[in-house]
């Protein structure tokens, strides 16, 4: 059976490489492999979502669900220091491809962690969610992502999903909007959505 990039345990031999690619106005060194999304560089869709993620107004801890070799968490990481991050994903040898891109480029301010979707996130709360969902996952799980995100927001914090037009951006953001009782298209190119949801503070 082929391996997916959500395959916990990749079989496909390890060949990691190196190359450098420029983020933010920062150039970052990154380590991939074989087994991995996008491994010979930063994919379109997250490069979106980088350029167009703004800070969350309230205070938090941030979480890449879904982290890669951590191209996403790592980039803004460096652009809000005084952010910590977490970076997640159900794939071994992504995570630890991302741990070493953090040191090789000297990005302190995170915490990975293996883990399908919340699993070992169970008393974690955030002020920002981003995700590149796994698209060949199927349906259920992106939206099952979009539940669960729901519930680890802190009041006031915001889901920030890519995903193209083709793959389901329209009912995605249905699905947005049904759950959250918003959901913007934020930004749109080349085919790709940039979808956010705020969490509603019932107190505000």
């Amino acid at each position: 059976m082929p391996d997916h990039y959500f395959s916990r345990h990749p079989h496909s031999k390890s060949s990691p490489k190196s190359w450098e690619y420029k983020l933010k106005g920062n150039v970052f060194t990154f380590t991939t492999d074989h087994g991995v999304f996008s491994k010979n560089e930063v994919d379109f869709g997250s490069r979106i979502l980088i350029d167009t993620f703004k800070e969350p107004q309230i205070e938090g801890e941030i979480l890449d669900l879904g982290c890669g070799y951590g191209p996403v968490g790592l980039s803004l990481a460096k652009t809000f220091p005084n952010r910590h991050f977490y970076l997640t994903d159900v794939n071994e040898r992504a995570v630890t491809l991302a741990e070493h891109n953090a040191k090789q480029n000297n990005i302190t301010n995170v915490t990975f962690q293996l883990s399908d979707r919340f699993e070992q996130l169970a008393d974690k709360t955030f002020a920002a969610v981003l995700t590149n969902p796994p698209i060949r996952a199927g349906k259920k799980i992106v939206y099952q992502i979009f539940e669960d995100s729901y519930r680890y927001l802190n009041p006031s914090g915001t889901l920030w999903v890519v995903i193209q037009k083709k793959q389901g951006a329209p009912s995605a953001q249905a699905k947005l909007m049904e759950r959250f009782g918003n959901a913007e298209v934020t930004t749109k190119k080349k085919g790709y959505h940039i979808l956010v949801s705020k969490k509603v503070d019932p107190n505000s």
